[in-house]
């Protein structure tokens, strides 16, 4: 996909006053449905993806530091935050491409990808649909590497999550919940370091057609025995893409064996482990992550993409060898499908 980036020079870091808060949100009309998204900062374009149920105010403490050297978008994905919500295709690969309509409305025609959860799975999916479009590669807590996840998700997916997610709502829930997140956390337990977040992806479901773009999306990725999509299968093509994998080791919704996992699968990847904290590290520790992703954006060379090299790398396939047979192994167990 890429010449070694090693060979041309590292991008200087110019650092641009910006303000402390967060940018408005601003809207654009692709394809007659609104998408809502936050952009600020100039110079070379990061987009940062939401996971499930979430929105671009989970980078809201990020986006100013952020933009002092990059041009910052964070959408809102189609279904989640201030995005229209229609009856509408919600898998992976139809994330990835409104991501590529909505950077072209904006002018941008290629960037760096930071993704989280779900929106690891999408920024990965961009990667293979849109490789000429894709600079580098950040992973965070990402989707698609194995079948496991939290049990509440795959609870989630099966028929009647509807009314279970508007019991939430009901009068009196909400501090009975709270109690349990607080005794999670007074046990010192995984779901309890990740709690509060996911309580507040609850919080953002207030009408029904929110929950149900939620569970569409859900159930696009997610059955009753896990995960359904899988990246392993094509991580080999990331082969010369700059990427690296940020996780917590105690993430309770994707676990950290999942880093691992993907780490042995691409071909030269960075892996970052965040101790102490769960799925949401950018939250746990934002100064090191910001300085991690500017660190990485720095003293990494955008992909160089190519035709000719990503049709050898096609024909080839996955290479034989331990790291193969190890994917295969994880391919067999998960038995998942790829998102296109």
């Amino acid at each position: 996909m890429v010449d070694d980036p090693r060979a041309r020079p590292v991008r200087a870091v110019r650092l641009r006053p910006v303000g402390d808060a967060a940018p408005e949100l601003r809207y654009r009309v692709v394809h007659g449905y609104r998408r809502a998204y936050r952009m600020a900062g100039d110079g070379p374009a990061l987009v940062l993806v939401h996971g499930i149920g979430d929105s671009s105010a989970t980078w809201a403490d990020l986006i100013p530091p952020l933009a002092r050297t990059h041009t910052v978008i964070a959408p809102d994905l189609l279904g989640h935050g201030d995005s229209d919500k229609p009856r509408a295709d919600y898998s992976v690969a139809a994330y990835a491409n409104g991501v590529r309509d909505l950077l072209t409305t904006l002018g941008i025609e290629s960037a760096t990808l930071v993704g989280h959860s779900l929106g690891g799975g999408v920024a990965m999916q961009f990667a293979y649909q849109f490789p000429e479009r894709t600079e580098r590669l950040v992973l965070v807590g990402a989707g698609g590497v194995g079948r496991e996840v939290n049990p509440v998700l795959r609870l989630v997916s099966l028929p009647g999550a509807h009314l279970m997610l508007s019991a939430l709502r009901l009068p009196g829930m909400r501090l009975q919940v709270g109690l349990a997140v607080r005794l999670m956390k007074l046990l010192d337990t995984d779901l309890g370091q990740d709690a509060p977040d996911i309580l507040n992806l609850v919080d953002a479901l207030p009408d029904e057609t929110s929950r149900n773009a939620f569970i569409r999306t859900l159930r696009a990725v997610v059955d009753w025995r896990g995960q359904v999509v899988t990246m392993l299968d094509r991580c080999y093509l990331t082969e010369g893409m700059p990427t690296m994998l940020l996780w917590g080791d105690r993430d309770s919704v994707v676990p950290v064996r999942h880093a691992h996992r993907a780490h042995e699968a691409m071909p030269g990847s960075r892996l970052e482990i965040f101790e102490g904290a769960g799925h949401f590290p950018f939250h746990t520790d934002p100064a090191r992550f910001v300085s991690l992703v500017e660190e990485f954006t720095a003293t990494t060379g955008p992909a160089h993409w190519s035709r000719e090299h990503w049709r050898e790398l096609l024909r080839e396939g996955r290479p034989d060898g331990p790291r193969a047979r190890a994917v295969e192994r994880d391919l067999r167990e998960a038995s998942e499908r790829s998102a296109t």
